[in-house]
């Protein structure tokens, strides 16, 4: 523990003395393109794969939540519990191996169960960026997949704004809608933002109802800060309340179908409390700038299994800091010290009792270096990690004779990262990336011993786990021009001690026997994305794009929830004009994604489907504001199919058919 703590204070050392801001060199600072939560880049100067995800791309698909709208994106898909319950999927790696950063501040929401989902919408984002590929380097543990960087709205503009915005989803016949007010007056500004999102059954493509797969969501989000000569400042609160419902197999034998509106929480469901507050801080040095970020988080889960009443009462209390100082050596090379410490604690109040009460702390400490020669950028670093893990006794879990006690986990891992670009100029450019990852197995995997609700086998977690570690290269080649674009990038991936969930031959009380396993283990695939806009057809933009992942044991076998291979073609038409509409866009997709016949030791295979999808919309100009208007179409065909990463195929249950999405949002602006 003294190891840890004492990683906290150390890079104050480095930048006690502040004098004259250098302005060209705060220019270069706060010009952001793309921040990858340590540095400002445009996606050609780092060697990292970033995928970036603005808010009005993300709105013109009309998603029904965050996870839905970034597996949009080539090499990315979403593990699903019906439409509701969602969470990313990175080249075939999900939960706990994929770090989230939210309000500049890393966010956890439980994901060690493969039925919690994110939990995030999409309401009151700017944009997300998302690296492919380990970033543990200058993130700490949890990012060896990658990492998603969600990034709120502020005002940009001097003056009042109000914007409102509403969808309606007519195969849930759901709607999501928000409002927002923010003010900026010189410096300082503020926002507020209400949400809520209310969701009856969905139907599959046969018109099947698939019972309580409903939810409702409460969001509310304020923010404040300013700008000063040297110090920025940016105050966030999120609060959210969402409710899903539990879906299972023999649901209809104790669930009685209500009416098809209904969408009361009647029967079996997930309640899920989240209350964020973030403080994030930039401060001018002398040639050098620092960022000091803290938060607290509170995570409240709760399920009604059925029974009327709340069984399952889990609370996730997180305390966060985070520094980053930056310094420009010289013209050609820039400095990142990194600095991190994470405290958690988890506490159970319900009768049921899946994972014992525990205490975390994290300490992450790097430094990252950036070489700039002429069309060359070479990019290196190391760090360090330390994490603590102790649980306690725990009533109902740790009775005498249990196969799991409590115990006390401290690992310390080191990370390390080297990265290369060769930019020829406007059309080219390659990159090569090698970086670690890491991560502690969770408390699922740690300490299960249990009964798993809804699939109905037992689970048995091993506090003889090792820590999980990968080492991945990344090879990338960008053609980029005013007409074409096109992008290919291949990986591969070696895991140590890759945590998997297995069957065995036992049965405890008359149900099968799980167990949490480990094995060194490999992934590799890539993506591959094409765009075209043909010289006679400048109003027309073809897009095509390609993902594949595979994943295998080394002792054979396939992992577990690796996405099928997956290919979308769309032909966009889009026009400025003049008028009242100002522009309209069109787009119609075809999505075909292959069989998966390499399943895992408990999964089965799936079979190929297709979808065809249309997004259009367009903007209509006013004195008083824009209207932003759109209908979207998904599985316009009613395609009866069922993904391979939806847990709901193991209980005969196929994923949404069409669905007819009218979008509306409307914005004014006074000063």
């Amino acid at each position: 523990m003294k190891r840890l703590l004492s990683l906290i204070p150390i890079l104050f050392f480095a930048s006690v003395h502040a004098q004259d801001v250098n302005k060209e060199y705060a220019a270069h600072i706060l010009d952001e393109v793309v921040v990858t939560g340590f540095q400002p880049n445009n996606t050609r100067s780092t060697s990292l794969n970033i995928e970036p995800y603005s808010l009005s791309r993300i709105a013109e698909y009309s998603p029904l939540n965050l996870s839905d709208a970034l597996a949009k994106l080539p090499g990315i898909s979403q593990m699903t519990t019906g439409n509701a319950i969602s969470k990313p999927v990175i080249r075939g790696l999900y939960g706990n191996r994929i770090l989230v950063l939210f309000s500049g501040i890393r966010f956890d929401n439980q994901q060690w169960q493969d039925e919690h989902g994110l939990g995030l919408s999409q309401i009151g984002i700017d944009r997300v960026e998302v690296i492919k590929g380990p970033a543990s380097l200058l993130y700490g543990s949890d990012a060896l997949g990658g990492v998603i960087n969600i990034i709120e709205e502020k005002p940009k503009d001097t003056g009042n704004k109000v914007d409102f915005g509403t969808q309606l989803f007519g195969n849930t016949l759901g709607t999501l809608t928000d409002a927002g007010y923010s003010k900026k007056n010189g410096s300082n500004w503020w926002r507020l933002r209400l949400g809520v999102e209310s969701h009856a059954d969905y139907s599959d493509g046969n018109g099947a109802r698939v019972l309580n797969s409903r939810n409702n969501g409460y969001y509310l989000k304020a923010g404040m800060g300013f700008e000063r000569k040297r110090w920025m400042q940016e105050n966030t609160y999120n609060f959210s309340c969402n409710q899903f419902g539990f879906i299972m197999p023999d649901l209809s034998s104790s669930f009685t179908a209500d009416d098809r509106w209904k969408r009361s929480m009647a029967g079996p469901h997930h309640i899920v409390i989240l209350n964020l507050l973030n403080s994030q801080n930039t401060i001018l040095l002398k040639n050098s700038l620092l960022k000091f970020n803290l938060g607290v988080q509170s995570n409240s889960r709760r399920e009604d299994e059925g029974g009327g009443s709340i069984s399952l009462n889990m609370h996730l209390l997180s305390a966060l800091q985070n520094m980053k100082w930056e310094k420009k050596l010289s013209n050609k090379v820039v400095f990142v010290g990194n600095q991190q410490f994470t405290f958690e604690n988890n506490t159970n109040y319900g009768g049921r009792i899946i994972i014992p009460d525990a205490t975390f702390l994290e300490g992450n400490l790097s430094g990252y270096f950036k070489f700039l020669f002429h069309k060359f950028i070479i990019e290196t670093g190391a760090g360090i990690n330390n994490k603590y893990i102790s649980t306690i006794a725990t009533r109902s879990l740790n009775l005498p004779g249990d196969a799991i006690q409590p115990f006390i986990k401290d690992h310390i891992t080191g990370n390390g990262m080297l990265g290369l670009v060769y930019d020829a100029g406007e059309w080219l450019t390659l990159k090569s990336n090698v970086a670690s990852g890491f991560r502690s197995p969770n408390l699922a995997e740690l300490s299960s011993n249990g009964l798993h609700e809804g699939v109905y086998r037992y689970e048995l977690g091993d506090p003889n786990l090792r820590p999980e570690q990968n080492v991945n290269g990344d090879l990338s080649v960008e053609i980029s021009t005013k007409q074409f674009f096109f992008s290919a990038s291949a990986f591969y991936d070696r895991f140590l001690n890759y945590v998997y969930l297995a069957p065995t031959s036992s049965q405890l009380y008359g149900f099968p026997v799980f167990r949490y396993m480990q094995d060194n283990a490999h992934l590799y695939g890539g993506e591959v994305v094409m765009s075209v806009i043909p010289a006679t057809l400048k109003y027309f933009e073809l897009k095509e794009s390609l993902s594949l992942t595979r994943g295998q044991l080394d002792k054979g076998g396939y992992l577990p929830f690796i996405p099928s291979y997956r290919s979308a073609t769309s032909l966009r038409f889009s026009k400025k004009l003049v008028g009242k509409i100002s522009s309209l866009f069109l787009e119609p997709e075809y999505v075909h994604v292959f069989k998966q016949d390499m399943p895992a030791q408990f999964e089965t295979p799936t079979a190929a489907y297709y979808l065809v999808n249309i997004t259009s919309g367009l903007t209509v100009s006013s004195i008083q504001g824009n209207y932003n208007m759109g209908i979207t179409v998904t599985n316009l065909t009613g395609e009866v199919y069922t993904d391979h990463l939806s847990r709901l195929k193991y209980y005969g249950l196929n994923n949404q058919g069409t669905n007819v999405i009218l979008s509306m949002r409307k914005a004014l602006l006074w000063r």
